[in-house]
């Protein structure tokens, strides 16, 4: 990664910036007061630490918060970027004031809905930071910079940190606390990738068909996406391993709620159709997601036009 060299001060204080922070630091203290502290849940990273060690050592959770975070945030300054470490200080700072000053009693005594409805809202809370360019937990700074020093993935390290916290909580609180704080971090971990990723996930969709012609024809013209075409070999089946012919592997990015669309139409065109799936982390630039005006698509016309080149040419 690159890191910026600058502060990027337009970018800290931009209106959409201050409303992700602010809402998401909101969402965090609810959850954390009227649900979480009261109880003993604990979610993973720096804030389920901060309520371990605030239950051993009874040192105010917001302290720990902050004290455990600066380390990471240091390491995030070095390694990402100042406005990133900015951003991120900002956003720890002000949860901790809104939690000093402002007091939230417990909305419920159910556990369930605690663990739930408290990992949902710190998930929120979460993922509404991170968009905004920072984070509320640093756990996730020094994981992404131990996988580049290790062979484990993100996940896999995270994963191994919070389960040591988990069986921190066991050891601490009981057994029971422990099982509801891991529903917590379940809960806040989904819910944060749906704030941070969206809901319409982009999955590439990969079609095999003998009609493959009209499958291009129905995903670019009927769908209005973009297609990629691979050229491969079909069959190498069992008994008739040397049957074999040329066919167009069509490769298209969708949302998962067009998935089930195309497939029908596709269907309908060849009934032995082959797809596979793959999920996919990140689409950016060329056509990936339709807009109701796509840049993109008006800065090659603009091109095309000022070339004097006709498209297709």
């Amino acid at each position: 990664m690159r890191k910026s060299k600058r502060i990027n001060w337009s970018s800290i204080f931009s209106l959409r910036s201050i409303l992700y922070t602010i809402f998401g630091v909101i969402s965090a203290m609810i959850a954390l007061e009227g649900f979480m502290l009261p109880n003993h849940f604990l979610d993973g990273g720096v804030t389920g630490i901060s309520i371990l060690v605030e239950a051993i050592t009874l040192i105010p959770f917001t302290y720990l918060l902050v004290l455990f975070n600066l380390p990471f945030l240091y390491l995030g300054y070095k390694k990402i970027g100042k406005t990133f470490a900015i951003r991120a200080l900002i956003s720890i700072i002000l949860l901790t004031i809104l939690m000093h000053f402002i007091e939230i009693p417990a909305f419920t005594e159910d556990k369930v809905l605690i663990a739930v409805f408290g990992g949902f809202l710190i998930g929120l809370g979460i993922g509404l930071v991170i968009k905004a360019g920072g984070v509320l937990d640093g756990m996730e700074i020094m994981a992404f910079y131990t996988t580049r020093k290790s062979a484990f993935s993100t996940a896999e390290i995270i994963l191994t940190f919070n389960g040591l916290i988990f069986l921190g909580a066991a050891f601490v609180f009981d057994i029971e606390t422990a099982m509801y704080s891991f529903l917590v971090y379940f809960t806040a971990a989904k819910t944060t990738d749906y704030v941070v990723d969206g809901f319409e996930e982009f999955t590439a969709l990969s079609i095999i068909s003998g009609e493959c012609d009209q499958v291009k024809s129905l995903i670019v013209n009927d769908f209005g996406k973009a297609i990629t075409v691979y050229k491969g070999e079909r069959g190498y089946l069992p008994g008739a391993y040397n049957v074999k012919h040329d066919c167009d592997i069509v490769m298209t990015i969708v949302t998962r709620l067009e998935i089930h669309r195309i497939k029908e139409a596709t269907i309908k065109i060849d009934p032995h159709a082959f797809f596979f799936v793959q999920r996919i982390k990140e689409v950016k630039g060329g056509i990936g997601k339709q807009t109701a005006k796509d840049p993109f698509e008006d800065y090659v016309r603009t091109d095309l036009q000022e070339s004097n080149i006709k498209p297709g040419e």
